[in-house]
């Protein structure tokens, strides 16, 4: 996972045009607070496939880069016409899949709907902190067995290291392998700040960190923008890692800009 979104190239053959991350800001192999490593965009690793349609909230994001490539993110549906995501996830065009399963196989359920504008969070730029986005879709979600929305923290909700969640994605399922055409999830434990150190940028009451170092489970390239769903609710946002995918990765915790959310929800 990484500050970047990454090339759409899924399993049994279908391939999209190879893309590279887009660059930090005076920094083409480092994302930040990675002194020696290149963060990833997430994916899941050590996972297993999701029971189809048990994640209505789920969204897969089509995504047109600033430089004309193609790229996918996560996200989920937080309101009809609303899904949030990763502010890193954002591009020149956005088209939104709800109600997917097997992006290689269509069905009835999906709905596809275009994203009219992206409100990232005013004080994201580019340097890990704040990588949260909303996007306003075209047209409201018909809310469905396969199509549903996902409630988010209270603003006053700070969870703490210990409890185990869950993250879902299309993400890839090993470091050299193409991303998943079926929607994969893992359970992850929250770690102690401290074991996110070796990112110089964490930042505890913004971020989680995710993922027990002695465990092989983590995200990866392709989930960037998906939940990390915590009894039920959406805690946070998964944002960046190791490029080798070795936990813990880094997540935006959602309640701190939750005045934020509900002023853009208000407003549009």
């Amino acid at each position: 996972m990484a500050l970047s979104t990454t090339a759409v190239t899924m399993k049994q053959g279908h391939k999209s045009p190879k893309e590279s991350s887009p660059r930090m800001p005076g920094n083409d192999t480092v994302s930040p607070g990675l002194p020696k490593e290149k963060s990833e965009l997430g994916q899941i690793i050590g996972g297993t496939e999701s029971k189809p349609h048990s994640r209505p909230y789920m969204a897969y994001l089509q995504i047109v880069t600033w430089d004309g490539k193609l790229a996918a993110c996560g996200g989920f549906l937080i309101r009809r016409d609303f899904v949030l995501t990763a502010a890193h996830c954002a591009g020149r065009s956005i088209t939104v899949i709800l109600g997917a399963h097997n992006l290689q196989k269509k069905e009835d359920t999906w709905q596809r709907l275009e994203v009219i504008k992206q409100f990232p969070y005013p004080k994201y730029e580019h340097v890990g902190l704040h990588d949260i986005m909303l996007l306003k879709l075209k047209e409201k979600a018909n809310l469905t067995l396969a199509v549903g929305t996902i409630p988010l923290p209270s603003h006053f909700t700070f969870i703490h290291p210990g409890i185990m969640c869950r993250v879902a994605g299309w993400g890839q399922t090993a470091v050299n392998e193409p991303a998943s055409s079926t929607l994969q999830e893992v359970e992850l434990r929250l770690m102690e700040p401290r074991a996110c150190s070796h990112f110089s940028a964490f930042n505890h009451n913004l971020q989680l960190c995710v993922g027990n170092p002695q465990s092989t489970k983590s995200t990866f390239k392709g989930d960037s923008g998906g939940p990390l769903l915590c009894a039920g609710v959406a805690q946070g946002i998964v944002s960046y890692g190791l490029s080798n995918a070795k936990p813990p990765a880094v997540f935006t915790r959602i309640s701190p800009y939750r005045p934020w959310i509900d002023e853009v929800l208000k407003g549009n």
